[in-house]
């Protein structure tokens, strides 16, 4: 059972969100909050798996919701809802720690398949969504140059696995990096473990921040 706190402005929003995700067994609604503040307080008090979060609401938003609700070290992720031309949240929310981002506009099965992924640690980003949303991530980080000498995290990857962060930044899937390494599936994930686990990224998300961060990664062609 994945427990979800659900964050919207909008009480209709809120209550078709909760009567999709009570009408199937594998989910459940805990909790409400109309605003950021609420969010904070509730998912503290609640604990919910998934925090569902809008990211636009009167008073604090859903970007600084998402902020403090990581900072507080809790075991609850935030899965952002944006539409694409909310891109302006885009980095900000990266940068706040959410695990993902759907579109407010996703079919019920994603929706539901989403919560389900960022409640196993999963970051959930759709790979045409991820290249897009790379694109404007790129556009706003400050250009410094290859910063990655500076950083020890970099010197404790392989050569390998320096090339499966590399191929994060760029948002490719799992699949996609083993067929480019020929590798299988499985040992990907192994290595994307191990590379989370090193630059100290807690999700998939996190890493393609420290990739852009670190001149690894730059956008692709479309």
């Amino acid at each position: 059972m994945t427990t979800v706190l659900v964050v919207d402005d909008q009480p209709l929003q809120r209550y078709g969100f909760r009567m999709l995700l009570d009408s199937v067994p594998e989910t459940e609604v805990v909790g409400e909050a109309a605003h950021g503040a609420e969010a904070v307080r509730k998912t503290a008090e609640l604990r919910p798996d998934v925090v569902l979060m809008d990211v636009r609401m009167p008073g604090m938003d859903g970007i600084e919701a998402t902020r403090r609700i990581v900072a507080a070290g809790d075991r609850s992720r935030v899965l952002v809802l944006t539409t694409f031309d909310l891109d302006e949240y885009v980095h900000a929310a990266l940068r706040a720690g959410a695990s993902g981002f759907l579109l407010k506009d996703a079919r019920p099965e994603e929706l539901l398949a989403g919560i389900r992924a960022v409640a196993v640690g999963d970051a959930v980003i759709a790979p045409a969504l991820t290249r897009r949303l790379l694109h404007e991530f790129a556009r706003l980080v400050p250009s410094g140059g290859d910063r990655s000498a500076e950083d020890p995290r970099l010197s404790a990857l392989t050569d390998r696995e320096r090339e499966i962060l590399v191929a994060i930044g760029k948002g490719w899937t799992n699949g996609e990096i083993a067929e480019r390494f020929v590798l299988s599936e499985s040992t990907v994930k192994t290595h994307v473990g191990r590379v989370l686990s090193k630059i100290g990224a807690r999700d998939r998300i996190q890493a393609v921040i420290f990739a852009y961060d670190h001149g690894l990664a730059r956008p692709q062609a479309d």
